[in-house]
């Protein structure tokens, strides 16, 4: 079953895409994989952002979410971020690296999901966070 293509299950598209594949996802977590293409809108100087690294992390939980959807008949709904809180960066990774994000649901109350991600690059932590994510109902 795993790893499958995130492309479909998130709402973001080329060239703002910072996901290739859901590498794993239960009720409370997913893992993602991506590899930093050497034009990615994003790089500077060779590296990917900070704000690429968090914008990674807030798509590994869309990721997460359009699996969740999908996977109960559901169609795939943008979300936003509603706030970052104790965001840090450790190393910021050159293109062509292979970055792994985790995530997991904290908390979830009616429409807002908090959780907390990590960036790694081979075992390393590249960045943390705590984020909470909006994602309105579908009022169709």
């Amino acid at each position: 079953m795993f790893p499958v293509d995130a492309t479909p299950l998130i709402p973001q598209k080329a060239p703002f895409v910072l996901v290739d594949e859901l590498v794993f996802a239960d009720d409370t977590s997913a893992r993602s994989s991506f590899t930093i293409p050497e034009d990615h809108v994003l790089l500077e100087g060779g590296y990917l952002s900070a704000g690429g690294l968090l914008e990674n992390i807030a798509q590994t939980s869309a990721a997460h979410a359009g699996y969740i959807a999908r996977a109960s008949g559901q169609p795939v709904r943008p979300g936003f971020i509603g706030a970052v809180k104790d965001f840090e960066v450790f190393a910021l990774p050159q293109q062509g690296s292979v970055l792994t994000t985790e995530i997991r649901i904290e908390n979830q109350i009616f429409d807002v999901t908090v959780i907390t991600g990590k960036v790694y690059q081979d075992n390393q932590v590249l960045a943390t966070c705590e984020m909470k994510i909006f994602i309105p109902a579908d009022n169709d």
